[in-house]
């Protein structure tokens, strides 16, 4: 199998997730890490290839030097993008120090653990109000009804983001991170030598859409909280001044985007995944709801190593490197696979096995460590932790049934649909 494994293939990413896995399990065994062709998006001239960075080590050393592995000019796309999408996407995700420092330092004031203390009446109502309607309706689709619903409503409530617009948010982060899936580029899979040369360039022009409608709305709001303040984050983040710095605009707009897009992804993918991890090993199900607060530590921890809601991050190398083996150059491009790392029998003993009493738990799912960890990482195990205290309390006997609509993505691990019961 080794040879026919090529993660530029939209086809590798159709495979059933246990088969995707023991590719990767083959890659963490190779003594040198294999370079990939780039994917081709018509406008975009491809690179040389990249390397895939398999295991948790390397990622970790990936991860800790910035200076060697960078996040510049992209993070988020194999492909060098266009630099008219910098104006929607070059947040600090792409950045390097000094700029990304001075960024996140800016953020960071506003965006605190305190704010997210604060939010917890209203994750706890929101939270009540999903289960209210989970057991009126006792089946149903649970990522449209819970996992999705909960980190919009929050991140939309947090933004200050009129109710009137969360669907509109909604729908343009979905897109934002479709990837080739065929429900969103309207190219069936089975289009043969056409769909390649149609998908790139719906994808692109997707993103920009997308793009362009969360920046208008971003600079609306934000005009109006820089005249009439209000406590909500986006006041905090355009009123910002930390040692007489600020946000510019093009700043705000699209830390604007990385936020509502990472803010709603993450956390409705864990929390799709849990549900299904939980229904298939009944006894971690059992242990969870024996003991909630004993247990739900280890349960979150456990769900994201397994999951692994984002798959890989790019990095670019600033200079020439040797990495366990393999010699990189100036300027090679690496992904960072936090899926594969995640399962390293190095780190984990018996890494297929889903156990929430597993200690220590080192998993990257929330990028490695340095200066680019989830900034939002609190805010997630807030949202996961009040959604399935209030699930596992009112609502003990809820099940996934079948198999999941998995996203077609190689960045994101997303579910679209699945359907749950309630006994």
């Amino acid at each position: 199998m080794a040879a026919d494994i090529d993660l530029s293939d939209n086809a590798f990413w159709t495979l059933p997730y246990d088969r995707r896995m023991a590719a990767f399990a083959e890659l963490r065994a190779r003594p040198v890490a294999p370079l990939f062709a780039e994917p081709r998006f018509p406008l975009i001239k491809p690179g040389r290839g990249y390397y895939a960075l398999t295991r948790h080590a390397d990622v970790v050393e990936a991860s800790r030097h910035p200076e060697i592995f960078s996040s510049e000019p992209t993070s988020n796309s194999i492909p060098d993008l266009p630099r008219y999408l910098a104006t929607y996407f070059g947040s600090m995700i792409n950045m390097d120090d000094p700029r990304h420092a001075r960024l996140r330092r800016i953020v960071s004031r506003a965006f605190t653990p305190k704010l997210v203390t604060g939010l917890k009446a209203d994750i706890g109502k929101t939270c009540a109000d999903i289960v209210d309607g989970l057991l009126a309706r006792r089946t149903g689709d649970f990522v449209a009804e819970a996992a999705a619903r909960l980190p919009i409503q929050v991140i939309c409530t947090m933004m200050g983001i009129p109710a009137d617009r969360h669907a509109m948010v909604h729908a343009h982060t979905n897109r934002i991170l479709a990837g080739s899936d065929p429900e969103y580029t309207g190219v069936p899979d089975d289009a043969g030598p056409l769909r390649a040369k149609i998908v790139g360039p719906l994808a692109l022009y997707r993103l920009v859409r997308s793009g362009r409608q969360l920046h208008r709305l971003a600079s609306g709001l934000g005009k109006e909280r820089r005249r009439h303040p209000t406590g909500d984050l986006t006041s905090k983040l355009v009123n910002a001044d930390v040692d007489g710095e600020a946000l510019t605009d093009q700043e705000f707009g699209s830390f604007f985007i990385l936020l509502v897009v990472a803010g709603n992804e993450t956390t409705r993918t864990a929390l799709s995944h849990g549900l299904k991890l939980l229904t298939d090993h009944p006894d971690q199900m059992e242990l969870l709801q024996s003991d909630f607060d004993k247990h739900i530590v280890g349960a979150l921890d456990e769900i994201l190593r397994y999951a692994t809601p984002v798959t890989q991050f790019r990095r670019t190398l600033t200079r020439d490197h040797d990495l366990n083996g393999t010699p990189l150059k100036k300027g090679d491009k690496v992904l960072l696979f936090y899926n594969a790392a995640n399962r390293d029998p190095e780190v984990f003993t018996d890494p297929d096995r889903f156990d929430i009493t597993r200690s220590p738990n080192p998993h990257l799912s929330f990028g490695g460590p340095g200066p680019h960890f989830c900034l939002g990482a609190h805010l997630a195990r807030t949202e996961m932790t009040v959604l399935l205290r209030e699930l596992f309390t009112r609502a003990p006997g809820i099940r996934a049934v079948g198999e999941p609509d998995r996203l077609e993505s190689s960045f994101i691990n997303g579910i679209k649909r699945m359907r749950y019961e309630i006994e």
